[in-house]
């Protein structure tokens, strides 16, 4: 039986009271690879996201996390309609906008905006602030009262930036002011659901509060649904109510954060907290984290493995996990909300249960204090590829 949780509010978190306000149900986006002359043809497919499946509430942060590569940015792209989906479903406010034309997205483009993860490319160097940020409320027709230069001048000072800045241009400012122009564009037209897409990542450590913080104030006085895109553990466990890890274009485990964080059960989920960084004071202490370091390379998304993407560099990967998809459901032991893609989870537990170890696929496991040479990490791969490659008939 699941014990109760309490949820640990952080300060500007928006409760999870809304009806959902975008649904995504087996999303997937495969690039075309094409080969060949003189006559160019399809030749195989980029499996960026292959069946996604999540839900974002009224008014909630939801965080999306996993290693660079994963498909995560070409999630947040497919859900604003800046690229097109080969399938699945993209619900907003009940309504399937997945096959949409650029008509009929027109008068929804307002309402789902996006943060891009580089602040300087994603503004027309060419165009001054105050025609960047007012842009969107020309497009859409929108006349605010006391014209559009007053409602830009108000949303810089939103953003914490002087409304002198008006007609200045981008190359003027620095890393986090752009982002901050960035994000009051992303306001202008006032939004139900921001695309927020790695906002922080190019940003140093002190410029990052800021930006996070401005989000947080944002999103507490407008009650906007936020979809935080990021590959930074800590700052989506700061910002987010709810996280979704995303291994090789697919969701493998989905909860709030609590339990994302302290009670993972999927392997991939341990693996990835384990490699944040933690200082200790006392090297003595009971209750430390485990720490796994995972041996091989992430597999093409081309050719991604069979059954379960993760089995190739997981410990507890079985015959069962070539041959059958793990679905992603609530497991015994889970919270409500708690989903896990995972034939064999993991205890709900990262706290270390003995010597630091390093897991390569097929349950091996060493002691981190037995040093894995180079030379010695290539022939566990090798070997690993050997068992899983079938060989040809001569």
């Amino acid at each position: 039986m699941s014990e109760e949780l309490t949820l640990t509010k952080t300060e500007g978190a928006a409760p999870q009271t809304g009806a959902p306000l975008l649904e995504v149900k087996g999303l997937k986006k495969h690039f075309p690879i094409k080969g060949g002359f003189p006559i160019r043809r399809t030749v195989g497919h980029v499996q960026a996201v292959d069946g996604v499946d999540l839900t974002v509430h009224e008014g909630e942060s939801f965080g999306l996390v996993g290693e660079s590569g994963c498909g995560k940015s070409t999630t947040g792209r497919l859900l604003t309609r800046l690229l097109d989906s080969t399938a699945g479903e993209i619900r907003y406010q009940g309504t399937d906008i997945a096959n949409y034309s650029r008509r009929q997205m027109a008068p929804i483009r307002s309402e789902i905006q996006m943060i891009f993860q580089d602040p300087q490319s994603s503004l027309n160097p060419r165009h001054t602030v105050g025609t960047i940020i007012g842009g969107p409320m020309e497009v859409n027709g929108i006349n605010p009262p006391g014209g559009r230069e007053k409602r830009v001048r108000e949303l810089l000072e939103t953003v914490g930036l002087n409304p002198e800045h008006y007609q200045r241009f981008p190359h003027e400012f620095s890393g986090g002011q752009r982002q901050r122009i960035g994000v009051a564009r992303a306001l202008a037209l006032e939004p139900k659901l921001i695309v927020a897409d790695e906002p922080v990542s190019a940003l140093d450590v002190s410029i990052q509060a800021q930006v996070v913080n401005l989000l947080q104030k944002v999103q507490r006085e407008m009650g906007i649904a936020f979809l935080f895109i990021a590959h930074d553990l800590a700052v989506v466990r700061h910002f987010s109510q709810r996280v979704a890890v995303m291994y090789l274009g697919k969701i493998v485990e989905v909860g709030d954060r609590e339990s994302i964080y302290n009670r993972p059960r999927h392997p991939y989920t341990h693996a990835l907290l384990s490699a944040v960084p933690e200082a200790r004071l006392d090297e003595d202490e009971e209750e430390q984290r485990e720490r796994i370091r995972l041996a091989g390379d992430v597999p093409s998304p081309i050719d991604p493995p069979s059954g379960c993407r993760f089995r190739t560099r997981c410990w507890k990967a079985q015959d069962k996990c070539a041959t059958d998809e793990p679905p992603l459901v609530q497991i015994s032991g889970n919270h409500d909300g708690h989903l896990t893609a995972c034939h064999f989870p993991e205890e709900p537990t990262i706290l270390a249960h003995g010597e630091d170890v390093v897991m390569t696929g097929g349950g091996a496991r060493r002691r981190t204090d037995e040093l894995v040479t180079p030379e010695e990490e290539r022939e566990m791969v090798e070997e690993r590829a050997e068992t899983e490659t079938p060989k040809k008939m001569p």
